[in-house]
């Protein structure tokens, strides 16, 4: 009896170390690739709840549905906050969008952030967009945020399903003289189970904004994102020998 207890405490305390090793792997991991101190810590308790409720399971099962509820009301009740930082951008409904686009008054450019206050993916990634307008905000470039959960019935407007848990939100998408040049996620018939997480190095490789601050700043003159995209379009090299 006593030799089977000490091998099932010896192979309790392999597998908690094995969880801690791998737990340590995924948070190094983890450390490298986020952006934000927001979503390392949020992953970082995640994986932490995983394991706890795993070695729980191997331990009492009645435990590990303790800590299934326990965990489950703390996630209910505590939502992670929307970053309130801030950020050289406007806030707008979608009529006031309407307008700033089709009256062309302002900047030539604007990056618009469709996002809903209800959904997770939209809170965390909240941070990367007004630090993003921060530093590439220009006279040629604005930056918008158009809350969808309070204006649903705009999100068709704009080629937005907000069904499916709001899969969709985040949606950025770039205007030039109220025409859409190119969006994230693009527009895609395939249904996908999920996109890559929003970043402020995936914004700005998408969207060129590296490319249109060296422009502001050096002076060159602006060129239209729609007649470039239609000369490339229009541009098709004849590779028959004839």
């Amino acid at each position: 009896m006593e030799k089977n207890q000490s091998k099932a405490v010896e192979c309790l305390n392999v597998m908690e170390i094995q969880a801690v090793l791998t737990f340590s792997l995924l948070i190094a991991i983890k450390i490298v690739r986020e952006e934000t101190w927001e979503a390392f810590i949020a992953d970082t308790l995640f994986f932490a709840k995983v394991f706890l409720v795993v070695l729980a399971l191997i331990v009492d099962y009645h435990l590990a549905l303790w800590y299934i509820v326990v965990f489950l009301v703390i996630y209910i009740s505590t939502q992670q906050p929307a970053f309130q930082g801030l950020g050289t951008y406007s806030k707008l409904t979608p009529l006031q969008l309407e307008a700033i686009l089709t009256e062309g008054n302002t900047s030539r450019l604007w990056l618009v952030e469709f996002r809903s206050s209800c959904s997770s993916a939209c809170i965390r990634s909240s941070r990367c967009f007004p630090e993003l307008s921060i530093t590439y905000s220009t006279k040629n470039l604005s930056f918008g945020i158009v809350d969808l959960g309070l204006f649903p019935n705009a999100a068709a407007k704009f080629g937005i399903s907000l069904g499916g848990g709001m899969s969709q939100l985040p949606t950025y998408i770039l205007f030039e003289n109220a025409a859409e040049v190119t969006r994230l996620p693009e527009l895609d018939f395939e249904v996908k189970a999920s996109h890559p997480p929003t970043t402020k190095r995936l914004l700005c490789r998408h969207f060129e904004l590296d490319r249109h601050l060296l422009e502001y700043i050096n002076g060159t003159p602006f060129r239209s994102l729609l007649s470039t995209q239609q000369l490339d379009l229009d541009y098709q090299p004849n590779n028959e020998i004839t």
